[in-house]
């Protein structure tokens, strides 16, 4: 027996007039175990997938032949014994500029607190949910992943579990080599982000943009956003030579993982699961991200799990094997 999809329109308030433009009103994915809504009285845990940068919670339903969408996989996993039922909710906190790093930023919106204040809330009132840290779960990959270890960080009175899957981290390595090929991609636009811009949210297909400029365009209006800037934000390095601007990079690195868990410590060691795994032939260094957050998680005596595997960034589909069925084992019923 399967679970069940539906797609439930989530209105935010503290999206409302965000500014790009955005919809405030959101199609989010609701996967319902095969259980659900048969047992009465029953509560279920509730996990939060979030999708990675240019992706958004739909993307986790894709049909292909040969693959399985998340929900597939999560059927197989509970039919198998590997996973426990819970109620799958994938937000969908995605932006003009290809995601929102799930932070709070006055250049894109306020979707740290969608979800943490409204999203939550929604469904806890609309479902038969667990209402309590220990029943609730935050996972992602990539974007996601990073998104999923601040929100956990952040706000362990919300989520007393997480893991992330390649998330962003130590942004010298990630970052680093994509600022570079940035500033080179800006010679097309005569340097000018915003020229870049114009013709980014004009185009009808944005594939053919240079992924590095997209990236780091998104990821400075998230990061370094500036109200009084043209484009709303800064970016980390001088646009000609795509050398570091050391005032801009030092708010980027404030909300590293790696710097910041220090500053966590005490929410870091109230979370019930911490997991974190990536490839050692990521394309975008995030091994060496996640081999320095363990470094200092276990320097700050946080308990956590991180795993190596043999895979890159992309294509590792398998790895939601690991956390689906590990958190859905953790959560409390």
């Amino acid at each position: 027996m399967n679970g069940k999809v539906q797609i439930e329109a989530v209105g935010s308030i503290v999206l409302k007039d965000n500014p790009l433009g955005d919809p405030c009103r959101r199609q989010v994915p609701v996967y319902m175990p095969p259980s659900y809504g048969k047992v009465r009285g029953r509560t279920y845990p509730a996990l939060y997938i979030l999708a990675s940068f240019t992706s958004t919670g739909k993307s986790f339903l894709n049909f292909h032949p040969w693959r399985e969408s998340l929900p597939e996989r999560f059927d197989r996993l509970i039919a198998e014994g590997k996973a426990k039922e819970c109620v799958l909710i994938m937000p969908d906190c995605f932006t003009a500029f290809g995601g929102s790093q799930y932070l709070d930023s006055p250049a894109v919106g306020r979707y740290e607190t969608h979800i943490i204040s409204e999203l939550v809330g929604f469904f806890e009132d609309k479902m038969t949910l667990v209402s309590k840290p220990e029943g609730r779960a935050v996972v992602g990959k990539s974007s996601g992943g990073y998104g999923a270890l601040m929100l956990a960080m952040r706000h362990p009175e919300v989520f007393g579990h997480v893991a992330s899957h390649s998330g962003d981290m130590f942004f010298e390595a990630c970052y680093g080599p994509d600022i570079l090929k940035a500033a080179t991609a800006l010679g097309k636009y005569g340097g000018s982000v915003e020229s870049f811009l114009k013709e980014f949210r004009a185009a009808r297909d944005k594939d053919g943009f240079e992924h590095a400029l997209v990236n780091i365009a998104g990821m400075s209006a998230c990061y370094s956003p500036n109200p009084k800037s043209k484009t709303g934000f800064d970016l980390p390095c001088d646009p000609r030579t795509g050398e570091l601007i050391p005032e801009v990079w030092a708010r980027w690195k404030a909300l590293d993982p790696v710097t910041l868990a220090p500053k966590q410590r005490a929410n870091l060691k109230k979370l019930k699961t911490l997991f974190f795994d990536a490839g050692r032939r990521d394309e975008f260094n995030l091994h060496l991200g996640a081999r320095k957050l363990s470094q200092v998680l276990k320097g700050l005596g946080v308990k956590h799990a991180y795993e190596e595997h043999g895979l890159g960034h992309f294509d590792t589909a398998e790895r939601w094997d690991v956390s689906l069925a590990l958190l859905s084992r953790r959560l409390r019923t």
